[in-house]
């Protein structure tokens, strides 16, 4: 795969692998991994917020445990939403 990033962008991409004594293409490839996991982060936290999916699902979603997505939500003061309808969804995560 090949991209062209802004020049600023390269420069700051330097001067980071430099301080953390690293080579570039390893520390790009640290960046996409971090932001691909805080995207799906983000996402499954809108999810959960807007009630489309439940706590279980947006562990999963995020790839994260459920003990730490909890961790997460308690944290961003995310109202819990938990009903019957999530209850029912996590037994049966549970099974699986």
């Amino acid at each position: 795969m090949t991209f062209r990033l802004p020049i600023e962008i390269d420069r700051e991409i330097e001067k980071l692998a430099s301080l953390e004594d690293t080579d570039k293409s390893k520390l790009i490839r640290e960046l996409i991994v971090f932001g691909i996991e805080e995207r799906k982060l983000k996402k499954a936290l809108r999810y959960y917020e807007d009630g489309k999916i439940t706590l279980w699902k947006a562990a999963r979603l995020s790839g994260l445990s459920l003990w730490r997505i909890i961790e997460i939500v308690k944290d961003k003061k995310i109202p819990l939403q938990y009903g019957e309808r999530e209850l029912k969804e996590d037994l049966k995560a549970l099974k699986e």
